[in-house]
């Protein structure tokens, strides 16, 4: 594992978001060596008490970070902020326009008072007609047509993760590492904004592309029009399901051969991809059952020695038990303030043929650090009291 790849080490990024896209921006930043500052209110983020599907929030995407408490509702609190943000070099906030300029901290104030802070706003949507509207994960799948695409028709359907909140969290900081770059060109700071919106519309836009150029839409997923002969769920002879790909002419063949299915490969109706793509009304039955007809272990290790896509049906659970999920530097083990530990995947990516292994993974206690932090500027144990609302 690669243990010192810490671009931003030295970097100094105050967070103050709550829930998905706004933490996430936060940690990917941690994970690459920055020095991040969570802002809670005096009660904590609410996204820490989050049960249900809820209860993975707050871990997965606080790895890694400080925490401090300012009572933003007084004017202690509000100066404490400042004094944080004057040694800062990155900002990060998911609040409501309204709300922050509210408290006096709008990204064109802030830029003003601090010309070289790099500001991450992580919003709903981009400045337009909806940017003042409230936007979730489920609200922007079912406006850009993301939920439209994944059930079938008449049935709109969410994806089974927060990947738009997640992906926009990941754009939030690909802006800043931008921003910084160009920092170290011109020693100029940049207000930065990312639409859960638009990282939605990023994600649909092959289907939109589709009809600009034809004229016509994609249907569902579950009702999609094929592109390749063999692209489906099937089930082994212990009614295990595997999903088996053949999407080029030598994958037909070689699948083909796998299953003992000579006769498609001399058929002439099926002598062109189109024939086999054409043809996957009669032919997939016909592959379904030689599928039955063999053990899940058997043809998993023959797919893979001959490089035929497949893929066991998992549960998320199930990735804990997964031989290339446990290698060295996929998962690693984290300490909730409680004690207890879980364990979550890092930064998907190698350096010099090596994981990023992050550092500081545990998630600190609700304020653990502000007594740390605000001594750091010149705080005393009064004027702490005060800024985080204790005194009152």
């Amino acid at each position: 594992m690669t243990e010192d790849f810490r671009p931003l080490a030295g970097l100094r990024v105050v967070e103050m978001t709550h829930m998905i896209m706004g933490p996430s921006c936060g940690m990917f930043l941690a994970f690459l060596g920055a020095e991040v500052i969570k802002v809670e209110p005096p009660e904590g983020d609410k996204t820490r008490a989050l049960t249900g599907m809820g209860r993975g929030f707050y871990p997965t995407f606080n790895r890694g970070k400080k925490s401090i408490t300012l009572d933003l509702k007084t004017e202690a609190g509000k100066a404490a902020l400042h004094d944080l943000l004057a040694t800062a070099d990155v900002f990060v906030e998911n609040f409501r326009d309204q709300s922050l300029a509210k408290m006096g901290f709008a990204p064109d104030a802030l830029r003003a008072r601090y010309p070289s802070l790099i500001v991450s706003s992580l919003k709903g949507f981009l400045k337009g007609p909806y940017q003042d509207r409230t936007a979730m994960d489920e609200v922007v799948q079912m406006m850009t047509g993301m939920a439209y695409m994944t059930g079938p028709t008449g049935r709109p359907l969410r994806i089974g993760s927060s990947a738009n909140d997640i992906m926009g969290g990941l754009f939030g900081a690909f802006a800043v590492l931008a921003a910084l770059v160009q920092r170290g060109k011109d020693g100029k700071g940049h207000a930065l904004r990312t639409g859960l919106f638009e990282n939605c519309l990023f994600l649909v836009s092959q289907h939109m592309v589709q009809f600009d150029i034809e004229g016509r839409e994609a249907p569902p997923m579950p009702e999609r029009e094929f592109s390749w002969p063999v692209y489906d769920i099937f089930e082994t002879s212990e009614d295990r399901q595997i999903f088996i790909g053949a999407v080029t002419e030598g994958q037909w063949v070689t699948l083909c051969n796998i299953l003992g299915l000579t006769q498609l490969l001399e058929d002439p109706r099926l002598q062109t991809r189109m024939d086999q793509i054409n043809a996957r009304d009669w032919t997939v039955p016909i592959v379904a059952e030689a599928v039955r007809g063999r053990s899940f272990a058997d043809l998993i290790a023959v797919f893979e020695q001959s490089g035929i896509p497949f893929s066991p049906i998992h549960r998320p659970a199930e990735m804990y038990d997964d031989p290339h999920v446990n290698r060295p530097g996929g998962l690693y083990t984290s300490t909730l303030p409680e004690g207890d530990t879980y364990r979550a995947p890092g930064m998907p990516f190698e350096v010099d043929d090596g994981a990023v292994a992050p550092t500081g993974l545990d998630i600190a206690a609700q304020g653990a650090d502000t007594q740390d932090v605000l001594t750091s500027l010149g705080y005393d144990a009064a004027r702490i009291a005060a800024a985080t609302g204790e005194a009152a």
